[in-house]
């Protein structure tokens, strides 16, 4: 089958092509530099492709969704431009089986922000649609891009963990509020630390640990890449401190549920490029072309 790659030399381009790489029979459309900001080329191999990832700013993205006239080409967007449109299918598989039947018969599949694939990922089997929930997430800086990169690993790096978004803005609220039907956003702290990649999403509850570890466990028993892990985080855990970097390489999620029978912590554990942006893409396209790929 034929991909191409829509912004194929950012962070995440360049993650979806490595894995790629790994996959018998995907053929990869290139495009030359000088031709990247072409319409007319990129339309070209745009409708050429069985499967085409869009790793592009939101605008860029939707622009080039319009050039997409091919109706056999089916589009991953990791933007934000997609994720609580209707008409696309939202790439957490594991969510439901209705998520996964949408993806296997959607051409527009919106891959899900990072933050939002860990919150989702707890937030969705609980049903919590109407409490004001609140969400703290430790993220590695390689998901800010190039510039972030250069920054963070420079002379004049950043050492210590930095809190953003402190608007309360930020850009996966809109999804994470929609996939999980809560009546209102909850109340997102996200924080840079210093290491490339991993990330750590946590949701606090006033709840029974035992009883949302159950109910995790339960829903998530014959998942393939999410995994509730022993409860209380046993052998899991350094000097009782949880690692970021757990999962790191891979496309697994590791969720971790911590407390008492009164107050509840859940923790998902990924890698930020791995579950959180690039692997999550050629997870979904696995699952869409399930007949055509190995």
């Amino acid at each position: 089958m034929k991909i191409f790659i829509d912004g194929r030399a950012g962070t995440t381009g360049l993650q979806i092509e490595e894995r790629l790489a790994a996959i018998p029979g995907a053929t990869l459309l290139t495009i030359g530099g000088s031709e990247r900001k072409d319409p007319a080329a990129r339309a070209e191999l745009l409708n050429a492709s069985d499967a085409v990832f869009l790793c592009l700013p939101d605008e860029a993205a939707r622009e080039a969704v319009q050039l997409v006239t091919n109706p056999q080409t089916v589009i991953f967007d990791a933007s934000t431009a997609h994720r609580v449109h209707p008409d696309w299918a939202y790439g957490l598989p594991e969510l439901s089986p209705a998520h996964r039947e949408r993806i296997r018969s959607s051409g527009r599949i919106a891959v899900p922000g990072c933050h939002a694939s860990g919150f989702c990922a707890i937030v969705y089997p609980l049903g919590l649609r109407q409490k004001t929930l609140s969400c703290f997430s430790l993220t590695g800086y390689s998901g800010g891009g190039k510039a972030m990169i250069k920054e963070y690993e420079g002379p004049d790096a950043p050492r210590g963990a930095r809190p953003y978004a402190l608007g309360l803005q930020h850009k996966h609220l809109p999804e994470m509020q929609a996939v999980c039907g809560l009546e209102h956003p909850p109340v997102f702290l996200p924080v840079l630390a210093p290491v490339s990649r991993g990330m750590l999403v946590s949701v606090p509850l006033d709840a029974s640990a035992p009883e949302i570890y159950n109910c995790l466990a339960d829903w998530y028993k014959d998942a393939e890449h999410i995994k509730v892990m022993p409860f209380g985080g046993e052998d899991c855990l350094g000097s009782g401190r949880l690692d970021m970097e757990g999962c790191n390489g891979t496309n697994d999620m590791q969720l971790f549920v911590f407390g008492h029978e009164t107050q509840t912590v859940v923790t998902a554990r990924l890698d930020n490029l791995g579950k959180g942006a690039s692997g999550a893409a050629v997870q979904c396209l696995k699952l869409r072309f399930k007949e055509m790929l190995p």
